[in-house]
């Protein structure tokens, strides 16, 4: 995983991790810590007793190589762990501790998310430990942590507690954490719907069979419509990112630029911190210099050149949707007036066929049927633009969160073919 260059001071950047973690309810006022091994041996760390929302760079403790500590406050009561975690783990420079809800909840049932739901979740995250429960700030507690990351493994379930990730930087440790909790709570959610279908080792190895990269074309200057669509792009990837339909490893937004090119987002790159210089063009199969377009590149160009009138294409990751990804449930659009409008028939397409050359996906998609789920990898989501494909975005997952949340009441009942007849020549006919 590439990003961008760390923040010049782990102050700033344990700051801004935390912002994230605390903005999208994934620990407490109280609960989680975050740390950063830096070059010199000396530890940064949040502070023990201080609020997780309101932070400030000056609250954030450094505990010197030699055990002297700097700073306005003490560190964590849960330093301990961390400097167990450092000590066996070389590797791991960064450490996020946290208490999201979805996590929390396999810890007190006492068993792990299991990764291989998604081939990203293995690929970023690998195997989940877990550790025996401990008094939170003991030694014994950080024995069993760092126990456990002495085996191999970069995320570890603490029970009847929280969750520990460990990355080559605090970029990396988080982007671990939030794929895993992603994967925590379309589990969770999935579980109402039916069993879940979790890939082979054959399957996880697909995505390195997959078609090598687009080559790579000449640079050319921007022109107005394309800047545009830049900013586009980037503020619709952001609302994405903050109402939890992408995170920040997986997730692609493209726009149609002309009949020979298009915009998508970056490889490897951090959603929530795309600028619109960060997108890669698409023009005549290559891809803009210097950048590496998302894997999905392919399935959006196979798309745009079969379909002159779709011009904005999304693959998504949003947890309710995503949650009939992993399922064998049907998702009714023709449960809600305005679901069956946007979304049509739902259909679903087979992992694997995302890996192949785009041909298969290009020819089952289309305006009039404008979504699919992609078994095991989210959602695939075509409009006329950005903010149309957008807003069946936003639709599809507020159809899928009501469906699940209806039957955990009773049976979701569609509506009657005469309504639905009534629907389609008032508003879909004269399209």
């Amino acid at each position: 995983m590439t990003n961008r260059p760390q923040l010049p001071h782990p102050r700033e950047e344990i700051v801004r991790t935390m912002e994230r973690i605390y903005h999208y309810r994934m620990t407490t006022t109280s609960g989680g810590n975050l740390s950063i091994r830096d070059s010199s041996g000396d530890t940064w760390v949040t502070p023990a007793r201080v609020d997780k929302g309101s932070l400030r760079p000056d609250d954030i403790v450094c505990v010197r190589a030699d055990g002297s500590v700097q700073g306005r406050h003490p560190p964590s009561s849960e330093f301990p762990f961390h400097q167990a975690i450092y000590e066996a783990r070389p590797d791991i420079r960064g450490i996020v501790h946290a208490h999201s809800v979805a996590l929390v909840a396999f810890s007190i049932c006492r068993i792990v998310p299991d990764t291989r739901l998604f081939h990203q979740a293995r690929r970023v995250c690998g195997e989940v430990g877990f550790a025996p429960y401990a008094l939170p700030g003991s030694a014994a507690l950080a024995k069993n942590i760092a126990d456990t990351f002495g085996h191999g493994f970069h995320c570890v379930l603490l029970e009847n507690h929280g969750v520990v990730v460990g990355g080559d930087s605090l970029q990396n440790a988080f982007q671990r954490f939030e794929t895993l909790e992603f994967t925590a709570k379309t589990i969770i959610k999935a579980s109402t719907l039916g069993p879940l279908s979790y890939l082979s080792d054959e399957q996880l190895e697909l995505p390195r069979r997959a078609f090598p990269p687009l080559p790579i074309g000449a640079a050319a200057p921007p022109g107005s419509q394309e800047k545009e669509l830049r900013r586009q792009l980037c503020s619709f990837l952001q609302r994405s990112y903050r109402n939890r339909m992408v995170i920040s490893t997986e997730g692609s937004f493209s726009a149609r630029v002309d009949a020979d090119s298009f915009l998508i987002t970056p490889r490897d790159r951090d959603r929530f911190a795309l600028e619109p210089d960060d997108l890669v063009l698409i023009r005549d199969g290559a891809a803009e210099p210097g950048k590496s377009p998302s894997r999905a590149a392919r399935i959006h160009q196979a798309i745009y050149a079969r379909h002159c009138d779709i011009h904005s294409v999304v693959n998504a990751y949003a947890v309710n949707a995503t949650a009939f990804a992993v399922t064998g449930a049907e998702l009714d659009a023709r449960t809600i007036a305005e679901s069956l409008l946007l979304l049509r028939d739902v259909q679903r397409i087979p992992y694997g066929r995302q890996f192949q050359d785009g041909s298969e996906i290009a020819e089952r998609v289309s305006l009039e049927r404008p979504i699919a789920l992609l078994e095991n990898d989210g959602v695939l989501v075509c409009g006329t633009s950005v903010l149309d494909a957008f807003d069946r975005l936003e639709v599809l997952e507020s159809t899928a969160e009501t469906v699940i949340n209806g039957r955990l009441l009773g049976q979701p009942q569609s509506m009657s073919e005469a309504v639905i007849a009534e629907l389609t020549a008032a508003f879909l006919t004269k399209q």
